[in-house]
């Protein structure tokens, strides 16, 4: 009986940032159909409530930014008011922009660390009391650009490879307290973010031109699929799909691998950024997706 109640999401409160689209909302969706009780925490209200309202009585949204301690505290203590704990938190709230180092937007590129790096953090602080008290799980979801760390995308990269290191040492600090402590992996999955970045004239070229699996775009329930199995578990990794996994064996490879392939394609690309950013503005060429303007405003 004990397995069983460890492998299940039924009657469990399940707190899932960034849940107004993407895998966020999808995946509230998939848990409360598996019988949990969501919370979806996020900046995009007025879409957030409609996923709450396709879901029922099992879901609930909040209003918070990820990066605002006052936002969540107030959050987390409604969500507690309102399902009485909390038992599995999703990390998901992420945005990205796009542009190079020496031209992009200085504001939108900060504004990716402190969301999806900082708002990881910020919000298992918040939470981590109440999943304490219930020896529950936390899950970060960083990404494939924690592992390979491609052009433009450099703000990314970083803030994701921080997320694995952060549940890494996480993971160590409250193994005795009872909670688990998980990390995903993603690849390039088909939601807004991806979409938007894709469309992109400059950045969307380079992204597409990956080879092979690297660049390829996936259906937005692997992803669900492969989160619903790992939450059930509880698992330190998660990775979508299951070869991405095999790419930490050569983590240490790819630099110089990704280095190489960007000598023929960087120098024409920086140009176009540049002339890009001449006719748009800054900002304008570097945010990407719905959750990257809700978040810059």
């Amino acid at each position: 009986m004990a397995f069983l109640t460890r492998n299940t999401v039924r009657n469990k409160v399940v707190l899932i940032t960034g849940a107004a689209r993407g895998i966020g909302a999808a995946l509230a969706e998939r848990l409360a159909a598996d019988g949990a009780k969501v919370a979806l925490v996020g900046l995009e209200a007025t879409e957030q409530q409609e996923v709450a309202d396709r879901i029922g009585p099992a879901a609930r949204a909040w209003e918070a930014d990820v990066t605002s301690w006052e936002a969540l505290e107030q959050a987390v203590s409604g969500v507690v008011e309102h399902f009485g704990g909390i038992d599995i938190v999703v990390a998901n709230a992420g945005i990205a922009t796009t542009g190079f180092v020496r031209s992009v937007d200085p504001v939108a590129f900060e504004k990716v660390i402190e969301v999806d790096l900082l708002g990881v953090w910020r919000t298992f602080r918040v939470t981590l009391p109440h999943v304490i008290q219930r020896k529950g799980y936390l899950l970060a979801i960083s990404s494939l650009a924690a592992i390979t760390h491609v052009p433009g995308m450099a703000n990314y990269a970083a803030a994701k490879a921080g997320v694995e290191a952060f549940c890494n040492s996480l993971r160590a600090e409250v193994a005795h307290l009872g909670v688990k402590v998980g990390v995903a992996h993603p690849t390039w999955i088909r939601t807004d973010l991806v979409d938007s970045a894709d469309a992109h004239p400059v950045f969307g070229r380079l992204r597409m031109g990956m080879p092979g699996l690297i660049g390829r775009t996936y259906p937005l329930s692997v992803a669900i699929d492969c989160l619903e199995a790992g939450i059930r578990r509880r698992a330190r990794t998660v990775h979508v799909p299951r070869w991405v996994g095999g790419l930490k064996l050569i983590r240490a490879f790819l630099p110089p691998i990704i280095e190489l392939g960007a000598r023929s394609r960087v120098p024409a690309a920086d140009r176009a950024a540049v002339a890009d950013i001449a006719a748009r503005g800054a900002r304008e060429a570097a945010v990407t997706g719905h959750g990257g303007r809700a978040a810059t405003r």
